[in-house]
């Protein structure tokens, strides 16, 4: 056999067991980030808990100044959809699931055939502060086409990191807002 047969060999066969590895890789992730607020609970709820709020403090805002943002209702059920040129922000909605006044904001996000996630903030007061904890529980395969699904799954290894990041972001924007 010809070693050019041999090496393609080779290539596909490590094609193939990457490809199948992305379907055995758990596909669930966490991501969660913290900080501390000198406010009360009840000073930063109105910002986390009203999508028409969000675009003072979020990450996705700032990277996109000409994003178009549109947000309908109210309370459980509003939603924000958004839509930008910007791959790091894409295009996405986002619905509040669940609000438990002031100490949780429940959400879901659709990022069409990039996937679905669940989001969460809790606000737990600590002396004078608030810790904000902002959370996200997402299955790198829900919503993704077949042949995509390992290339997904992959993802997982800098997902904590992308997001992460941005969540801090978020967090220390919001830190700023809230304490001024």
């Amino acid at each position: 056999m010809s070693l050019f047969k041999r090496v393609m060999g080779g290539v596909l066969g490590l094609f193939v067991i990457v490809f199948l590895g992305g379907f055995i890789l758990p596909s669930t992730v966490h991501v969660e980030r913290s900080l501390a607020i000198h406010a009360r609970p009840t000073d930063i709820y109105p910002l986390v808990s009203d999508l028409t709020q969000w675009s003072s403090w979020s990450p996705w805002a700032k990277m996109d100044p000409n994003m178009v943002l549109t947000v309908a209702g109210t309370d459980v059920g509003q939603t924000m959809h958004w839509q930008s040129e910007d791959p790091m922000v894409g295009t996405g909605t986002q619905e509040i699931t669940a609000l438990t006044s002031p100490s949780e904001v429940k959400t879901h996000l659709d990022f069409g055939t990039q996937g679905q996630a669940e989001a969460a903030f809790k606000l737990t007061p600590q002396d004078d502060d608030t810790l904000v904890v902002w959370s996200l529980d997402t299955d790198l395969r829900a919503g993704v086409p077949l042949l995509m699904q390992p290339l997904s799954t992959y993802f997982r290894f800098v997902i904590d990191s992308a997001v992460g990041q941005d969540y801090e972001t978020g967090l220390a924007n919001l830190k700023t807002i809230i304490e001024q």
